[in-house]
Order: structure tokens, then sequence, then C-alpha cells
């Protein structure tokens, strides 16, 4: 490791990544400090369970990496990234045995919603033809746009609460599948921008699918630590940084970190009101994950939910808001809403010949302790009966555990912060420009800035940018 580069990033997630491998593309020298033993950050995959059976450890779908302006120019393709599709996104299953689908046609998809159908066609279809526009707005700081009418259209419905959006749906299914979709915000159903999450979701799944590598979410942040020592970048793993002061020399640092991590970091040219501000910053409910190895498929009651990778198990609109209100009340659920991912139907590489993985998390209190998975599996088995049957070992995690895996999941929340009206614009703080900080040659460049949680890389290509017209110009 040399004394001084022109840049030095703290973190080797995706953003870290992106932000390095951004500035490396400028001809210039970049040093990434990792904490931990390898690269990756929210996207690694580990046997978690038992040899030969491998598990992504935090995200697992992919429908903002393949959407990403960042990643499409990157082009990870062709370094050997292959993209598995299911041929359906999305299952929703319900307890009459049946299964709501989302899938890659609009239409087909509203077919699935019966008398919803129309509905849900009047009100995606115009966003869904407009999502060249709104994926680089949706994945940028907020500015304005060259198409007012189109972002506008879309910021009407997407800056409400989910509830206020389902309520247009007057059947259970359509409800359901809404619901779902926008408890990824993590926000109480009847909060806005709640509905934000369920559309750009909904809409990705008919523009791009919801994806995944194969061989493992840790794919992507291989291949980009490969492709940013390929463009003369260093990375170190296992340095773990608690001062400025044991920093290289450089013209600019990224922090892919928490607010609250910077604002602890000792020495260093950030001014007290900042760091009051960081420690401010807010941070939403925990994750319990629970990965799961099999020895056959999943026997769910629907055949249809065996046609996607990801399952949403939590059955009705008024359960899900029910489980999601939960933990911001420190609240566990007695039947919490599971996000699921099955991707050894698609991905043989994944497990053993004949033998299959499973992920799933649920929602909890932050920072809870709570061993959730008896209920989580007790979900499965309500659409999967004799799941519990095939559970050839399991692991899991606690909100507490994830922080204690990445400090940057702070009280396990994989968003690295709230994301109601204030925070989802205005984070870590507010700012005309979020990556910079009030020192010039300091920027943030984690899930606490725009656009947000992720594996998309814009946060860390966002900060990048700034840094390269302020402190590396």
């Amino acid at each position: 490791m040399r004394r001084d580069y022109d840049a030095v990033v703290v973190g080797s997630g995706p953003n870290g990544l992106a932000a390095a491998i951004t500035i490396a593309q400028t001809g210039r020298s970049v040093l990434v400090i990792e904490a931990a033993r390898s690269v990756g950050g929210g996207a690694r995959t580990e046997e978690l369970t038992l040899p030969g059976f491998r598990h992504d450890v935090c995200s697992a779908i992919h429908p903002l990496t393949v959407s990403s302006p960042f990643f499409k120019g990157l082009g990870l393709e062709r370094d050997g990234l292959e993209w598995v599709q299911s041929a359906v996104p999305l299952a929703h299953p319900l307890d009459d045995g049946s299964s709501v689908l989302l899938l890659r046609s609009p239409e087909e998809t509203a077919r699935n919603l019966g008398s919803d159908g129309p509905e849900y066609l009047s009100a995606f279809g115009p966003m869904i033809r407009d999502w060249p526009v709104l994926n680089p707005v949706v994945l940028s700081p907020l500015r304005p746009s060259e198409h007012p009418y189109k972002v506008g259209r879309f910021g009407l419905h997407a800056l409400r609460s989910a509830r206020s959006f389902a309520d247009r749906f007057r059947g259970a299914r359509a409800r359901a599948l809404f619901a779902g979709l926008a408890a990824h915000s993590m926000l109480p159903l009847d909060r806005a921008p709640s509905a934000a999450f369920g559309l750009v979701l909904g809409i990705a799944a008919h523009a791009v699918g919801w994806p995944f590598p194969r061989g493992g979410a840790g794919r992507i942040t291989e291949l980009m630590a490969e492709r940013l020592v390929a463009l003369g970048g260093e990375v170190v793993t296992g340095m773990r940084i608690g001062s400025f002061d044991e920093l290289p020399r450089a013209g600019a640092c990224l922090l892919s970190m928490s607010p609250r991590a910077i604002a602890d970091l000792a020495g260093g040219p950030l001014p007290d009101r900042y760091r009051r501000r960081l420690r401010r910053y807010r941070y939403g409910p925990g994750v319990f994950k629970v990965d799961w190895a099999l020895s056959g498929p999943i026997p769910w009651r629907s055949p249809d939910t065996a046609r996607a990778a990801t399952v949403h198990i939590g059955g009705t609109y008024e359960e899900i808001a029910e489980s999601e209100s939960a933990p911001w009340h420190g609240e566990t659920h007695d039947r919490p809403f599971v996000i699921l991912a099955q991707h050894t139907l698609f991905d043989s590489s994944r497990a053993p010949i004949g033998k299959h993985t499973a992920w799933a998390y649920c929602h909890v209190p932050a920072g809870s302790q709570v061993d959730m998975s008896e209920r989580i599996e007790r979900q499965v088995e309500r659409f999967a009966p004799g799941f519990r049957e095939l559970i050839l070992a399991r692991s899991t995690r606690s909100a507490i555990g994830l922080e204690a895996y990445n400090p940057n999941f702070v009280g396990g929340d994989i968003n690295c912060g709230v994301a109601d009206l204030r925070q989802v614009f205005f984070r870590p703080v507010m700012r005309l420009n979020p990556y910079a900080t009030p020192a010039r040659t300091i920027y943030v460049c984690s899930s606490a800035t725009p656009p947000g949680g992720g594996v998309h890389g814009m946060c860390g290509y966002h900060a990048a940018r700034t840094a390269l017209s302020r402190s590396l110009r």
C-alpha cells in the first residue's frame, strides 16, 4: 500500500466499488479499504449451512442492478456475469391455494388480477412505457428533469402511501400483490412514500425482470473488484478504520459508511456541527434472516409459485400491513411478512445435485435479538405443507447479528436509513449536494445517500462524480 493516492474509498460494497471504478476510469490512482476479509458489503455469497450449499448473505434479487445506468455502462457481462431470469418475476401465494403472479407482461399480470386487471393496466401502463425516462430519475438525487410531465405523473403516485394507492383496487389479489411490493420500503403501509417502492419494483419487474447472478450475488462485487484492479486500482481487506489519521494521503476520501460510523471517526476535518447532524440521521426497523439447505424444492400448494425465483409470503393486504406496522411499535409479529428467494430452481450451481437452497427474511424492531426462524418457517409451511421436512440445515442472523456482520446495517436496517419523505430525498443530511460534506476532500457514498438502498452502485457513482468535479479536477 502506497502512502498517497488520488482517492481512497472506505468500504467495498457495490457503492464503494462503483465510486472507486468511476474514479479509476479517469486514470487516477485509487485505493479501496475494506474491514472484512473479503470484498462485497451487502453482495456476498458464502456456504452458510452445509458444504456445497451457496447462500447470498444479504442481497439476493437484483432488478435495480440490471436497471442501473452505472452497471449498464460497466458491462460486467463481458467479464462473465450471467443473469438468471425466472419464468415469473414474483409469486404471492394466497390461502385459497392460488398464487398471484407478477409476470413480465403487464397484460398477463392484469388477467391474473381478475376484475382489477383494467385498473392495474391503467395505473401501471403509462409508467411502464415511461420507464426509460423514469429509471435514471429514480436512481439519481433530487434535481430538475427534462421530462417534467412524465416525472410529475409518476411522483403523484409515488409520493403517496401504499394504502392510498392500493385503495384503487377492490379485489384481494391486486391489493395483496401491491402490499408485498410496497413492504420492501420497511415503512408502515399507511405512511408516504411507501407506494414509491411498490411502483418502482413493480415497473422494474415488467421492464427488466427480477434477475439474479448465476453462482451468487458475490459474483457482482468479485467482478467489480477485478475490474478495479485491471484499471490500476488497489484493494486492501481486513483493515478497519477508526480515525481519519489512519488513512493514506489522498485528494479525495469517499466513505461507504453509515452516518453514525462517519460521525464516530476520530480526528479529521469534519466540523462538530456536521457530525451532530449525522448522529441525528434516523434508522428504520431491522431484519431477521434465515437460509436453508433443503433436500428438495419447496412443495408449494400452488404450482405457479414454483415458477418464480422470488416469493412474497404474507396473505392479504391487511395482514401484511399489520405485520409491517409492528416493528415500528417495538413488536415482532406472529405472522410476519416474509420475502423468500428460491434460486436453485433456476440455478443448480448453488447446491449439490438434487438439493436446494432457500433464502428469506422478515422485518423486526431495530436491534432485535428475537429468533424469528420458527415463525418464518410456519409462514412458509402455511403455503407449502411439508416444507419443514425438507430442511437439512439452517443459518440464521438476527437484526443485531446483521449489524455485527456489516456495521452499515445499523440495528439490522439493510436500507441504511429510514426512507420516509424527508430522508428519501435528503440523506444523510439536508444539503444541496448530498454526497459532499463541509470538508472539501471528504464525501459520503453509502446507501445513506440518494437513491438509497439496493445493489445499483449509483450512490457511489454520483459521489465519485462529485469528487471528480470538486477535489480531483
